[in-house]
């Protein structure tokens, strides 16, 4: 599938990527594939589209009609995209140490905790935001499951492991 901006200045391409959005939030629209042939399939869709949403239908889509589609896209574009993600940074030499707090330590120990369910050779961390010395060991066995040196501490290359076993070990439910 093309990415939507490929289809800017091909309207028809561009009610057809808005329909098909439409029907991934909801199956009562048609599914459609966008080709930038306003044909039956096209048609149909449309048609469906505007008794759905109490439009004349006629299959043709008109300037209301148009601005009733693209009103509807963008909250169905919202609910099928994936949802935005949260961008930690830690600097290069950013190194969170033990008795030290941060949110970042909130977000470090719920992922420990996910990946501790997991995987049997990751202890459970506390979850209070300090990296205190449950959640460095916790840190420690994560470390050692990653082949990473066993400080117990969270630098830059510690998360960015923690960030890529996470989602692994989040989605095997």
């Amino acid at each position: 599938m093309r990415p939507e901006e490929t289809f800017v200045a091909q309207p028809v391409r561009s009610l057809q990527q808005m329909l098909r959005t439409l029907h991934e939030q909801d199956s009562s629209h048609l599914q459609l594939i966008p080709d930038g042939i306003y044909g039956r399939k096209t048609l149909e869709a449309v048609s469906v589209f505007q008794r759905l949403h109490g439009l004349p239908v006629t299959g043709v889509t008109d300037q209301a009609t148009w601005e009733a589609i693209a009103a509807a896209h963008e909250p169905a574009l919202v609910e099928t995209d994936h949802a935005q993600p949260v961008e930690i940074i830690l600097n290069t030499n950013q190194r969170l140490r033990r008795g030290e707090s941060s949110p970042y330590l909130f977000v470090a120990q719920s992922m420990l905790l996910v990946l501790a369910q997991e995987y049997a050779s990751v202890t459970e961390p506390t979850h209070s935001g300090i990296l205190d010395e449950a959640t460095a060991q916790s840190v420690a066995s994560f470390q050692a499951l990653a082949g990473l040196p066993q400080t117990g501490e969270v630098d830059k290359i510690t998360w960015k492991y923690l960030a890529l076993h996470f989602p692994l070990a989040a989605n095997k439910n």
